[in-house]
Order: structure tokens, then C-alpha cells, then sequence
């Protein structure tokens, strides 16, 4: 079978309406996501660090990346997106596909929603002690989420 390619909006975090809709390989090798450069660059995305990637071949590179919203199969999600080279071909990484609730099926080459998976009401007494204020035991200010 072929490769499988879905639509995906990518949008500027920062200015929801800059965005750009395109097809995206579904990467199932790749773990974040890879836009070419001056896509991000036409929504007002910039850089924000670098990381060290491995190819396929192995070779490593050091390569841009920024954070940025997405949007798949109606779901919304943000990830890390990777500055590829002007004439790359958009790719879906699996981190986003997993963070949206989407996984890809092998089978019959394409993806599909997860089901809703509803959270126990008392999830942190199974997971961690709680204190009697109701805040889990070893959890800090800051390592907690708003």
C-alpha cells in the first residue's frame, strides 16, 4: 500500500488566525512533526531552539524548531514542529497524532479517532498520596498544572 496523507491546519499559538492548511505524510517513523520553513515563517513562526536529529541513515543534524497548534480530523492539538527545508513534504509525527487522540492504522492505511477515555473520579488517590488539603503528597507549586 501507499503512503497515507491527512489534512492538517497549522496555526501560529500566538495569533490563532494565522494558519495553513495543507496534506501532511503520516509519519509513522517520525516523532514530531516537519513543515518547511517558509510555511511557519509565512504564519509568523520563528524559531525558538534547536535539536539533534537522527536520520533514517543515521547521520545526526541540528535543525530548528518552534512550538505550534494543530489541528487533525477535527481534533486539536500543539506540539514541537521541525523548520524543514523550503521544498520538504509536511509530515505528521506520531507525538501529535497521539496527543490529538488519533492513531494510525496499519491495515487499512489511514486514522482513526481514539475512543473517549473517561478519567476515575478519585484518579490521584490511586496514583499518589493526598494530603488533607486535597494536594497530592510531593507535588510542588511548580511541577503542578494549573
Amino acid at each position: 500500500m501507499g503512503p497515507t496523507y491527512v489534512d492538517v491546519i497549522i496555526r501560529n499559538p500566538a495569533e490563532m488566525t494565522r494558519e495553513w492548511q495543507g496534506k501532511f505524510l503520516v509519519g509513522t517513523g517520525a516523532i514530531e512533526s516537519l513543515v518547511p520553513r517558509p510555511i511557519l515563517e509565512a504564519i509568523g513562526l520563528e524559531p525558538l531552539t534547536q535539536r539533534t536529529y537522527e536520520l533514517a541513515d543515521g547521520t545526526e543534524v541540528r535543525m530548528d524548531v518552534v512550538g505550534a497548534a494543530m489541528e487533525l480530523l477535527g481534533e486539536f492539538t500543539a506540539g514541537l514542529v521541525i523548520f524543514g527545508d523550503a521544498n520538504a513534504e509536511p509530515v505528521l509525527g506520531s507525538t501529535a497524532m497521539a496527543s490529538a487522540g488519533i492513531e494510525f492504522d496499519p491495515k487499512n492505511q489511514r486514522l482513526n479517532k481514539l475512543p473517549f477515555v473517561r478519567l476515575k473520579k478519585n484518579w490521584r488517590k490511586a496514583m499518589l498520596p493526598v494530603h488533607a488539603a486535597g494536594h497530592a503528597v510531593g507535588v510542588t507549586a511548580s511541577s503542578r498544572s494549573a
